[in-house]
């Protein structure tokens, strides 16, 4: 630990009043927090990677001068995340004479608790669905209840009665959070941070610029964002940071902005607003975006962090990739622009510099005649890694390819552009020899490698597969529904 530095103190809002705790460790969980410190042994530990939804806590901060909720995952994210923000555990839900907030009677009248390890996750998931929906005079339909509950396993009771309960909530006596009380206090503890974290172990700059001078200082900090897979850095490999430095609270990176000829997506914004930015203005990406991870980890992740990872299997990138993404990357020296994919120079290996952080990803607008589908293929139809993703995006005029972009993901060490079958798509007529072609190409475009989620030859197949189904959907083939499978897909 860097003894030059201080342990900042925590504060958060919990049942109304500001809760404290001092002397954290940059790494420490907020899971670890909640169990070890605060004796809160409701939120359970289960998996350790935000897959399983066991440890699911609510989250609220003001946006635009009301309360936003989201369900996150305790395990994986840091306790000092937290820190200004008010914070719901299962044990806060009832009322102090004992009766059951609506997300609890529902899963009592419904009977969805079995063996229980699963049952606060889940209560914890339909709390934020309540005050996100039903606090708003919106219904919870089935669909919905399976959406935002895909984040949670259960392996005994089985997910009908859990998510009956979900569809009775509304209909249970009201209960509301004192939403003017909790802005206010949220407020004044606001004012009383400012200014208190730029020298300690945990940083989390409120400005641009303050962020790009606490890189300029501390190149060596571990930045962070959702930690969504940083946090299974800490749970998995059992990796400790001297110096963390968290992009989250840096206001001008919190925003979507929209312009002419594209959409400028600030590093910091969820993956789950960040999906909404781009289905609202690419609506056949809906089923994708849900299909990426659970709920809490969209609600924590961020689509600069993903990008910044440079995973492989991330699926994020496909898709920007064949949308024509740029990043932009930022120091205190200045700011410079380049390709999504040639950000990447290797195996979770990238261009940055030590004092650069990424600060935008610019996604160009649709344009006529613009032909879109992604399609990913997993294990598993909800919260699954990804096998295969491929994201195909043609221009066509005239029965003529005029531009064709291609992103792939799970097929090489990077996210990576399929430039070969661009090319033997372009300028070619869109019929079924071209795409007979493109597919001999594309297979040969990428030499996978096997693992624990698919051979390498099964993903080459599938490439060539995922590049037909396309060209038949194009002819009006409608969606063959592939749930019963093994492997599963879904287009967008």
């Amino acid at each position: 630990m860097d003894i030059q530095s201080p342990l900042k103190t925590i504060q958060f809002i919990r049942r109304g009043e500001v809760v404290a705790l001092a002397n954290v460790p940059p790494s420490r969980t907020l899971l670890e927090v909640l169990r070890e410190d605060f004796g809160l042994t409701g939120t359970k530990e289960g998996c350790g990677e935000g897959d399983c939804g066991a440890c699911t806590v609510v989250v609220g901060e003001a946006e635009g001068g009301r309360m936003s909720y989201r369900a996150v995952n305790s395990c994986i994210k840091l306790a000092h995340s937290v820190d200004g923000q008010a914070l719901w555990t299962v044990e806060d839900l009832a009322a102090a004479d004992g009766t059951l907030h609506p997300a609890q009677e529902a899963m009592v009248q419904c009977h969805g608790s079995q063996c229980g390890f699963c049952t606060p996750g889940f209560v914890m998931s339909l709390f934020g669905m309540y005050q996100n929906h039903v606090c708003q005079g919106q219904p919870i339909t089935r669909e919905l209840a399976q959406q935002d509950l895909s984040g949670n396993l259960c392996r005994c009771t089985g997910y009908r009665p859990i998510l009956d309960a979900a569809q009775q909530m509304a209909a249970l006596p009201a209960v509301a959070v004192d939403e003017a009380d909790l802005l206010s206090k949220l407020e004044l503890l606001a004012q009383n941070r400012q200014g208190l974290e730029a020298d300690s172990t945990y940083n989390a700059p409120r400005t641009l610029a303050g962020l790009l001078a606490a890189r300029a200082a501390r190149p060596d900090a571990q930045i962070v964002a959702g930690c969504t897979d940083v946090g299974l850095w800490v749970t998995k490999m059992h990796m400790q940071f001297n110096r963390v430095l968290d992009v989250t609270r840096v206001e001008e990176l919190r925003r979507v902005e929209h312009y002419a000829h594209h959409v400028a997506i600030g590093a910091a914004v969820t993956l789950a607003d960040a999906f909404a930015a781009l289905v609202a203005d690419r609506p056949q990406l809906q089923v994708f975006a849900q299909r990426f991870a659970g709920l809490p980890v969209r609600n924590a992740g961020t689509l600069g962090g993903n990008v910044a990872n440079g995973s492989p299997i991330g699926d994020s990138m496909p898709l920007l990739i064949a949308l024509g993404a740029n990043v932009v990357l930022m120091s205190v020296r200045g700011h410079r622009e380049l390709p999504l994919e040639s950000l990447y120079t290797g195996y979770r290996k990238n261009l940055m510099a030590k004092d650069e952080v990424l600060a935008w990803i610019k996604v160009p607008k649709p344009v006529a005649g613009e032909m879109l589908k992604v399609y990913k293929i997993s294990k598993r139809y909800d919260d699954d890694i990804s096998a295969v993703c491929l994201a195909l995006n043609l221009q066509i005029n005239d029965g003529k390819v005029v531009k064709a972009s291609v992103g792939a993901g799970g097929v090489a060490a990077t996210p990576v552009r399929a430039a070969h079958t661009e090319a033997a798509l372009t300028g070619r007529p869109w019929s079924q020899d071209t795409v007979r072609q493109a597919i001999t190409t594309l297979r040969a475009e990428f030499s996978p490698i096997s693992d624990m989620r698919a051979s390498g030859a099964y993903r080459g197949e599938v490439l060539g597969n995922l590049l037909q189904r396309f060209w038949l959907e194009s002819q009006g083939l409608q969606q063959i529904n592939l749930e019963s499978f093994v492997l599963v897909e879904a287009s967008s």
